[in-house]
């Protein structure tokens, strides 16, 4: 039995959509899994249960990507076909069954959306799975002495969503100094490639000695096994954001030109906190270009995102 999985280009969203995975693969067990994706998003598969292979779909002109993807696939007879970008591929596949999700408008969490592809009866929670391998490499990244990593991701895929990289670091050093939440706690900043520069103010105002450096250093596997291992994570909504929530760390996302209801990290530990202005009153400024790169994120004080972490970090801690 096989089974094609068409999911996102973007890893947020990727990792969203692993929950129907995992239910897939408690409904078929025995069934073999093909999954398309993106590039930022193939990673998240590598260990996946079941997985044949990864097919990376690159983007090109006049959507001649969907036709590659069908040359990989056509021979194939599929039990079930999952089309979760609304390509309408399946119609010309071998397949017994096609599910396709056609988009949204619903304010729902993206992951109950997703889930009513299969028409769940309980919102499929993402998952992320890891090897041996990974757990291994992530083990040796901070010293075996007990002290607890809190972890941000002060990067995003827009620079709207950006919450000023000093900011962070202020945050930081409140929730580790003597009386924080995590006092004398070491402080990791996460990124993928290319990010350097985003998380270079991050880094500039955080103590060297308690400070560890592994944007663009790292894998999403052992990132994600990384961050198992820390105590709390703070970051912008971003893909590494809905990756530390799967991983079942402590997760609070910061929000602003963007839906927490709909996008918010997903899980029991997790929290959303947002700019004072409504995702509304952000969009609809008339100072508003989705074109600009400047952070809509500036009426998000380190005060209100403090007590934010801390409410977490209580609740999480007393579950």
């Amino acid at each position: 039995m096989r089974i094609l999985f068409i999911t996102a280009n973007r890893l947020g969203d990727a990792v969203l959509s692993t929950g129907l995975l995992n239910a897939l693969l408690t409904q078929f067990p025995k069934a073999r899994f093909t999954v398309a994706c993106g590039p930022a998003a193939a990673g998240i598969f590598a260990a996946m249960p079941n997985l044949d292979r990864v097919i990376v779909m690159q983007k090109l002109p006049w959507a001649r990507h969907w036709w590659e993807l069908w040359k990989q696939v056509a021979t194939t007879r599929w039990k079930l076909v999952i089309d979760l970008r609304g390509s309408g591929i399946g119609q010309f596949l071998l397949a017994r069954r096609r599910r396709v999700f056609h988009g949204s408008g619903s304010r729902m969490h993206k992951v109950i959306v997703l889930s009513n592809v299969l028409k769940l009866r309980e919102p499929a929670a993402p998952t992320i799975w890891i090897d041996e391998q990974h757990k291994k490499a992530a083990a040796e990244l901070w010293p075996k002495d007990g002290i607890p990593v809190l972890a941000l991701g002060p990067t995003a895929n827009w620079g709207g969503k950006i919450w000023p990289g000093e900011r962070f670091a202020e945050l930081a050093q409140r929730l580790t100094a003597p009386g924080g939440i995590l006092p004398g706690a070491r402080i990791a900043v996460f990124g993928g490639p290319g990010e350097e520069a985003l998380a270079a103010a991050t880094l500039a105002g955080l103590p060297a000695e308690r400070r560890i450096d592994l944007v663009g250093k790292l894998d999403l596997l052992t990132i994600s096994a990384a961050l198992r291992r820390c105590a709390l994570y703070i970051g912008n909504d971003s893909g590494l954001m809905h990756l530390a929530a799967a991983s079942g760390v402590p997760t609070l996302g910061l929000f602003g030109p963007s839906r927490e209801e709909t996008y918010g990290p997903w899980g029991e530990k997790t929290a959303a906190v947002r700019t004072d202005r409504s995702y509304e009153e952000i969009v609809k400024a008339p100072s508003f270009d989705h074109r600009k790169s400047d952070s809509l994120m500036l009426d998000l004080s380190v005060d209100k995102a403090q007590r934010a972490a801390e409410h977490l970090w209580r609740y999480a801690k007393d579950d």
